[in-house]
Formats: C-alpha cells, sequence, structure tokens
C-alpha cells in the first residue's frame, strides 16, 4: 500500500475514534470513552511513525501542483494544520497524562480546546490527502 493511502488511513480511524469518544463520555460512558480515546491515541501514533517513515525515505518533497482558489485553500489548510498537529501531540500525551492520574478537571479543562484541534488536524490531514494524491490537478 502506498504510505500517504495508509497515513490517510490512520488518520480517519483516528477521527472515527476521536468523535466515537465524544458521544461516549457526552452519554457518560466512561469506560467505552477511555477504550475509543485509547483507540484514538493508538491510530494517531501509527499515523505518525507512517508519516515519519514516508517523509523520511521519500527521495522528495511533496509538491501542489494545483492553480486558483483551490491552492490557496490548499495551503491555508496546510500552514494551519502543521502547527497544530505539532500541538496536539504533547496535548495528548498530557490529557493522557491527567485521565490516568484521575485529575479528571485538569483533563477536561485541557480537552475542551484539544479535542476540536485533534480533530480538525485529523480532517485537514486528510483533506490535505485528497488534494495532493485524489484530486486530478
Amino acid at each position: 500500500m502506498h504510505l500517504p493511502t495508509l497515513n490517510a488511513l490512520l488518520n480517519a480511524t483516528a477521527l472515527l475514534f476521536l468523535l466515537l469518544g465524544r458521544v461516549a463520555i457526552a452519554r457518560q460512558q466512561r469506560r467505552m470513552h477511555k477504550n475509543l480515546m485509547l483507540s484514538a491515541c493508538f491510530f494517531s501514533t501509527a499515523f505518525l511513525v507512517s508519516y515519519l517513515i514516508y517523509h523520511y525515505s521519500a527521495p522528495q518533497m511533496t509538491t501542489w501542483r494545483g492553480q486558483g482558489w483551490l491552492r490557496i485553500f490548499y495551503y491555508s489548510v496546510l500552514f494551519t494544520h502543521i502547527p497544530l498537529a505539532v500541538v496536539v501531540v504533547p496535548a495528548a500525551l498530557a490529557a493522557l497524562y491527567f485521565a490516568w492520574q484521575r485529575q479528571f478537571i485538569r483533563h477536561r479543562r485541557l480537552v475542551q480546546w484539544l479535542w476540536p484541534v485533534w480533530v480538525y488536524v485529523s480532517v485537514s490531514g486528510v483533506a490535505i490527502y485528497l488534494l495532493l494524491y485524489v484530486y486530478p490537478h
């Protein structure tokens, strides 16, 4: 399988678990929430490993060849995706730590802003893949 395709699938799977985890906690299903969020972390970690392997072994940088408004859209998404993706990693680790330590107030405060950012990073990552490898340009 083409690594960018695998990366998009791992990212989309993490997104699915993020969404289901949010539903579970809204329904007070704490054990289900925990399992779903650990699954989101697992698939996000698998994505990160695969992504780093791909970019370490790729012979050149991937560049967008499209033109017009889609070019502006692509770079707007990319330039918000990258710094937010960097922020998600330590923030997700902190959220896991707070939950593990049963510091649920700190966990909840952190994930109030982390969850939507993580969702955006996952959605934008899949969108970047689609624009680079699926959309005909």
